[in-house]
């Protein structure tokens, strides 16, 4: 299995001490632990996109152009780039810069967001969001794997003759299908032959699985060779200690005080938004969140993998208010009493095609 570190870049206050970092210093702690995450050994480091909300990832091109600059091996993904909102001419030309200065590190994963707000933000119909991520992503698709483009649509003016410049830098980057809660983005990946991201954040493992074995199913029905539907896992979220007593006593009212900040009560009753983990003991016995022992923890990533049997493994260590050198030595522990047992239990050869 390979590994990714995910920021979101919440910016609320801490959830015990109401503590509140500056924007400049929230945005600086990003890069250093991506650039912690790259000396640690870690694959991946990838960063959302927010347009609402207690967040400062709303522009996330130029957060990973400053991580492009500090880094040299590590891949950089997005984590969604909110495409259904998105130009696609802006989206290919961004990117394809970013993947230019990273020299072919950049890969996206797109999806409809999981924030309410951004469709009234920028004049979009919430209602019509799977009609619009549909045509912005297969547009997207032929401005990168083809030149002099001709292209009309519903959502955007007509292109005649187009090719966006920069072009990336070996070929289209891969895309990944960002999934939480519905069956579209599964069925968009599998049509296209793409690679799938399942959220498991939030809800139980059965509500991700169901996604999962509908991509995986359709991917063969659309003819794409099954050994290469890759499928990727995020987590609600990593704490390490010794042991899981040491788990619950250390981190019990930090958690279970972020769950009361982060409730949502006017999107109460929709999935995908608002854990029902709502006290330690629950999420480390049945959520996602990767929280206890060493031990804990590899078996619940195996677990998942039983079901998922997912190539990447997505791990955010910035969700409950952890200092910058704390985030940093949680990564390190991960990869010296983790990591090393997923990958031998399950390997993958993902970035080694």
């Amino acid at each position: 299995m390979k590994f990714q570190v995910l920021s979101i870049i919440s910016h609320a206050p801490h959830p015990l001490t109401g503590e509140l970092l500056s924007p400049a210093d929230r945005l600086a702690e990003v890069v250093e632990v991506g650039v912690a995450a790259e000396r640690s050994g870690y694959d991946a480091y990838a960063i959302g996109e927010r347009h609402a909300g207690p967040f400062l990832s709303s522009g996330p091109t130029v957060i990973l152009g400053a991580l492009a600059a500090r880094t040299s091996r590590i891949k950089l993904l997005t984590g969604v780039t909110v495409v259904a909102i998105l130009d696609p001419v802006r989206v290919a030309e961004d990117y394809a810069t970013l993947d230019q200065l990273s020299r072919g590190r950049i890969e996206l994963v797109i999806g409809k967001g999981a924030e309410a707000g951004h469709f009234d933000l920028f004049g979009l119909d919430e209602e019509r969001q799977w009609d619009l991520q549909k045509e912005k992503y297969e547009l997207l698709r032929r401005l990168w794997s083809e030149e002099n483009v001709d292209w009309e649509g519903e959502f955007r003016p007509a292109l005649k003759n187009v090719t966006t410049v920069p072009r990336p830098y070996d070929g289209p980057p891969r895309v990944w299908h960002g999934s939480a809660t519905s069956l579209n983005s599964p069925e968009l990946a599998a049509k296209h032959g793409d690679p799938l991201f399942t959220a498991n954040a939030i809800q139980p493992r059965a509500a991700y699985a169901r996604l999962i074995e509908h991509y995986r199913e359709r991917f063969e029905a659309y003819g794409h060779d099954p050994a290469h539907a890759h499928v990727a896992a995020g987590s609600g979220g990593l704490l390490i200690a010794d042991t899981h007593e040491q788990a619950v006593a250390r981190y019990k009212d930090l958690y279970e005080a972020k769950v009361r900040q982060a409730f949502r009560p006017h999107l109460e009753g929709r999935a995908g938004y608002n854990t029902p983990f709502r006290t330690i003991e629950d999420a480390i016995a049945d959520g996602p969140q990767l929280i206890g022992s060493p031990q804990q923890i590899i078996d619940k990533i195996l677990g998942y993998h039983e079901v998922y049997r997912h190539d990447l493994q997505s791990v955010t260590v910035d969700a409950f208010g952890q200092s910058t050198a704390e985030q940093i030595e949680t990564l390190q522990r991960f990869q010296e009493e983790i990591a090393p047992v997923v990958r031998r239990e399950a390997p993958s050869s993902l970035w080694e095609e």
